[in-house]
């Protein structure tokens, strides 16, 4: 599992073990990992670094693709550096005979040009999917839980402003997912049948504007917080407000920001379809779980940690 020290790595490793899988956890700095988690296997992995690609991959069966350069003082330049590094990958994952690649990527918006982060998640996930290792890709668009910069975003704005300003891009939808249920789209993926690529829309149970999930939130922490419709405030410029106001980077703001300034619905087949008596948790749940876990962002509490191996567990292997 590429990724495993980040938000969803994290998480999902604990279901994926619940489930019967031993996992590899793959990160640049396994010596700290290690120190934090020394339960864990872990192996150094470094995409920028050639030399370490395969070796971490060598012996497994599958891999999960958590990693995106965006952020993290990865500079404009970021597409090109994640398609190089999912050519990097592709060829590894051939090398050593993976059997399947899951990928999680991002939604498109139907009918309009994605912004350069969702075009660049877009791009990963064609280079990986055609590779010669069956790849799922799934697309998601914001995960709700305790650690996702999208969330993070959403929590910060509806806990701090007494009041504000909704642009009318904020009145677009998406269908928010929550961390547990990544999870089990990622078991359902590893666990497909059959040898070819395909990709999935990974949507939560609920389609909702941007505006109504800020006053979702909001409500939940116990606020009513006053709406102010303005006629212009463009992407860029609420992206200035937007980081006064959060703990979440300038230029990841600006990503996320462009990446909702058209609706997110689902224009593909969904990864549900391939598992229809899983039950998706309800957004309103989704929210309390992680305002639940806020306290905690950076690790995984005790109580979700038991909510994952549950997850794991309807995905158990023969």
């Amino acid at each position: 599992m590429t990724g495993a020290t980040g938000f969803v790595g994290r998480h999902v490793r604990f279901a994926l073990r619940a489930a019967g899988y031993h996992v590899r956890c793959a990160t640049r700095s396994p010596e700290a990992a290690k120190a934090r988690d020394p339960q864990s296997d872990w192996v150094r992995f470094d995409l920028d670094d050639a030399e370490s690609v395969r070796p971490a991959l060598e012996g497994c069966q599958s891999a999960l693709f958590f990693v995106h350069a965006m952020g993290g003082g990865s500079g404009g330049d970021y597409p090109e550096r994640e398609r190089q590094e999912a050519l990097r990958f592709r060829a590894a994952a051939e090398d050593v005979g993976l059997r399947r690649v899951v990928y999680l990527g991002g939604v498109t918006p139907q009918g309009k040009k994605p912004s350069k982060h969702l075009q660049s998640r877009l791009d990963t996930g064609a280079t990986l999917r055609g590779g010669a290792v069956s790849t799922i890709e799934l697309r998601a668009a914001m995960v709700i839980g305790a650690g996702s910069a999208g969330w993070q975003m959403v929590h910060d704005i509806a806990r701090r402003l007494p009041a504000m300003l909704l642009p009318r891009w904020l009145r677009n939808v998406s269908w928010p997912v929550y961390i547990d249920d990544v999870a089990a789209a990622c078991l359902a993926s590893l666990a497909k049948s059959g040898q070819e690529s395909a990709w999935y829309e990974l949507s939560g149970p609920e389609r909702i504007s941007h505006r109504d999930l800020m006053r979702r939130v909001a409500g939940q922490l116990g606020k009513k917080p006053l709406l102010l419709n303005v006629p212009v405030l463009t992407p860029r410029l609420s992206s200035y407000w937007i980081a006064m106001v959060t703990s979440t980077e300038y230029a990841l703001i600006r990503e996320l920001v462009e990446g909702i300034r058209h609706d997110l619905d689902p224009s593909g087949p969904l990864i549900w379809e391939l598992i229809p008596d899983y039950a998706r948790l309800d957004l309103d749940t989704s929210i309390s779980r992680a305002l639940r876990d806020q306290r905690y962002v950076g690790s995984v509490t005790s109580e979700h940690q038991h909510e994952l191996t549950e997850v794991g567990r309807a995905f158990k292997l023969p």
